[in-house]
């Protein structure tokens, strides 16, 4: 491999939203998410965690009042 051109690869701490943290490496430092094998429905398998929040229709006349 070439010098100076690949990024540094170091431990990083991925954070959930529910608090869930998981270390793992990467070429960033920190990253957060939204929803883990922790609090997601399909793996707890419950539906309370995460609100329905509707298809494309649903949204468009929402927005535009339809």
């Amino acid at each position: 491999m070439k010098e100076g051109i690949h990024p540094q690869y170091g431990p990083a701490v991925i954070t959930c939203a529910c608090g869930n943290k998981i270390e793992l490496g990467s070429t960033k430092s920190a990253m957060r998410t939204e929803v883990c094998s922790q609090c997601h429905p399909f793996y707890t398998g419950t539906r309370s965690r995460l609100v329905e929040k509707g298809g494309r229709v649903e949204r468009f006349r929402k927005k535009y009042g339809r």
